[in-house]
C-alpha cells in the first residue's frame, strides 16, 4: 500500500510542478495530494517534500496556519468550480444536483470563512532555504 501512495504522491508532486509553470493546472491541489500521500507512503520522503521550495511556497502556509494567497484561492477556487458545475449540468438526478449544489456553497463557505487570506507569504519563510 505504501507503494501505491509514494506513486500517487510524486505523480501529484509532479502535476503540481507542472502547474506551477501552466497556469491550466492548480498547483495547491496536487501539492496538497502528494502531501497527504507522502506522510502515509514515508517518513523520510514526507521530511524530503516538507524542505522543498515547492511545499513551503505553496502549502506551508495553509498547512500550518490556514492561509493563503488571494491569486490562489481564486486558482482553486475556479477549477474546482468549473468542475462542478460540469457535474451539475451532466447529472440528470435531483438528489445528486442538490449534492453537488451543497458542495459548491461548502466549498465557497470554506475558502472564504475558514481560511485566511494573506496579501503575501513572508519573505522570511520563503528563503529559508
Amino acid at each position: 500500500m505504501k507503494f501505491i501512495y509514494l506513486a500517487v504522491g510524486f505523480i501529484s508532486f509532479a502535476l503540481g510542478c507542472v502547474g506551477i509553470a501552466l497556469p491550466v493546472l492548480p498547483t495547491t491541489p496536487f501539492l496538497l495530494l502528494a502531501a497527504v500521500c507522502f506522510a502515509r507512503g514515508s517518513r523520510r520522503i514526507d521530511r524530503w517534500f516538507r524542505q522543498t521550495r515547492v511545499y513551503q511556497k505553496h502549502l506551508e502556509g495553509f498547512i500550518e496556519k490556514r492561509e493563503m494567497e488571494r491569486k490562489t484561492k481564486v486558482i482553486i477556487l475556479t477549477f474546482a468550480s468549473v468542475f462542478l458545475l460540469a457535474a451539475f449540468f451532466m447529472m440528470e438526478n435531483l438528489y445528486g444536483r442538490t449534492c453537488i449544489l451543497g458542495l459548491i456553497v461548502l466549498k465557497y463557505y470554506y475558502f472564504t470563512c475558514r481560511v485566511k487570506t494573506v496579501k503575501r507569504i513572508e519573505q522570511g519563510r520563503k528563503n529559508r532555504l
